[in-house]
């Protein structure tokens, strides 16, 4: 009797440039053997190089998107990323009891240095990390939710991690690729702490890494035993997409990772099966 595939969903703001937001999360959990769906929470004006604009979509409608959605499908695990204002927040923060293996990626900031929390929704933010069963924070966004300064040492993220539970996150998942060396995560739980070390990949295309992440770990966590082998099999997966990103060749600035390297056999000009090579019929 063959597996089901899982079903992930991810609520989470649109990237037109298609290397983060929702657009990086449907592509990472296809990748991975999940069928993705999808409720949007803002649209944003972005490319490689930077955000221009923020539009959150109104409440109601994310609520209405939510209701419609799960009246019909109960997916086995949810990934939670841009949530533009404390309402949008507090909003999500409502159906996380009733949802299994619920990811946060508590996004601020983007690659470009681009803000993409209003600051009145930090404190709510704060709150959905009590409720979300995982939650993913890079340095800036662990300092930012403690009120600490940024860590500076694989010593300091044990630290910051365990204070992070300590406030009442289940697990965190404390992202150490902005520090020199080998890129050492922080897995915290309960039980302790546990660290990831892994090859470090020098490239600037980097955009939508924190999507991409959390939403394999999504993606993973039905198809796994534990927490930790499915942060461990995440965090190999980005690697691997780090480390075939230049192959793609996408704009200007800082363009996305590869989520389909394994897929594509890291060829991203490989044609589609059947194509011959033609590019309209004869």
């Amino acid at each position: 009797m063959s597996t089901p595939i899982p079903k992930v969903l991810t609520v989470a703001g649109s990237d037109p440039s298609g290397g983060a937001g929702v657009q990086a999360d449907i592509k990472t959990m296809s990748a991975l053997g999940a069928y993705a769906t999808s409720v949007v929470t803002a649209l944003t004006a972005q490319s490689t190089r930077g955000v221009a604009g923020v539009h959150a979509v109104p409440v109601d409608f994310v609520r209405l998107q939510l209701d419609t959605l799960l009246a019909d499908i109960v997916p086995d695990a949810t990934k939670i990323g841009m949530l533009a204002t404390a309402e949008l927040a507090d909003t999500v923060g409502e159906y996380l009891p009733d949802l299994a293996y619920t990811v946060l990626d508590p996004v601020m900031v983007a690659t470009s240095g681009d803000r993409l929390l209003d600051a009145d929704a930090m404190d709510a933010v704060r709150r959905l990390c009590r409720r979300a069963d995982l939650i993913t924070p890079n340095l800036s966004e662990a300092a930012a939710l403690l009120g600490r300064p940024v860590a500076r040492s694989v010593a300091e993220m044990r630290h910051q991690a365990e204070l992070l539970i300590q406030d009442g996150t289940c697990r965190v998942l404390l992202k150490g690729g902005h520090l020199t060396g080998v890129a050492t995560d922080v897995y915290a739980d309960a039980d302790g702490i546990l660290l990831l070390p892994g090859r470090r990949v020098h490239t600037r295309n980097t955009h939508g890494t924190g999507c991409t992440l959390s939403s394999a770990i999504a993606a993973l966590r039905p198809q796994r035993d534990s927490w930790q082998a499915t942060v461990r099999d995440a965090k190999k997966y980005l690697t691997g997409a780090l480390a075939h990103a230049d192959a793609l060749g996408v704009g200007h600035g800082h363009g996305p990772v590869h989520h389909y390297y394994e897929l594509w056999a890291g060829d991203p000009t490989r044609r589609p099966p059947g194509s011959n090579g033609r590019t309209r019929p004869e």
